[in-house]
């Protein structure tokens, strides 16, 4: 005998396959290596103030509190950018949330204030021009503001040991 599910039970399975979706959607094209760092001032985005990035490595991170990976992904970027607290090297991560009470309460568990600067892209704005396949997706930019290097999801350290290699890389450049 066939059980017909809730109303509630759909939309919740629903609701999964909408963030596996977005967590893991390869048709989206996304930004190209090679393309120049946007002016992200113009993207309106929320939270702290953006540094300087003229002259440095840039490290953009989109995340989002519903992505698991994300959560493990964060203690390795700070780890990251502690290792270059004296380097000309910015990471900024930028919360694709819906709601901003989502990414604080994301901030919330990681339990740890975070190094690097963190936004929210409320507008979605940002996000539909580096259109990340994966979340967490990072774009490396070298000094020069030219994108380098793209990774996607995380994968513990073997993410973090890339993300040092092409950051030592581009620090040599």
């Amino acid at each position: 005998m066939k059980t017909i599910p809730t109303l509630s039970q759909a939309l919740k399975l629903v609701g999964t396959l909408l963030a596996l979706a977005l967590c893991t959607n390869p048709l989206t094209a996304g930004m190209e290596v090679g393309a120049p760092l946007p002016a992200l001032a113009e993207y309106g985005l929320e939270g702290a103030s953006l540094p300087t990035l003229t002259g440095k490595v840039v490290v953009v991170d989109f995340w989002a509190s519903w992505c698991g990976p994300c959560l493990l992904s964060f203690p390795a970027l700070q780890e990251i950018q502690k290792h270059y607290t004296d380097a000309p090297v910015v990471i900024l991560a930028v919360s694709v949330d819906e709601k901003k009470e989502d990414k604080e309460r994301f901030l919330k568990k990681i339990k740890f204030t975070p190094a690097f600067t963190i936004m929210h892209d409320a507008q979605k704005k940002m996000v539909q021009t580096f259109a990340p396949g994966t979340m967490p997706s990072s774009y490396i930019f070298d000094k020069t503001g030219k994108l380098r290097f793209v990774h996607t999801g995380f994968h513990g350290a073997k993410s973090r040991d890339e993300f040092i290699k092409n950051i030592d890389q581009l620090l040599k450049e």
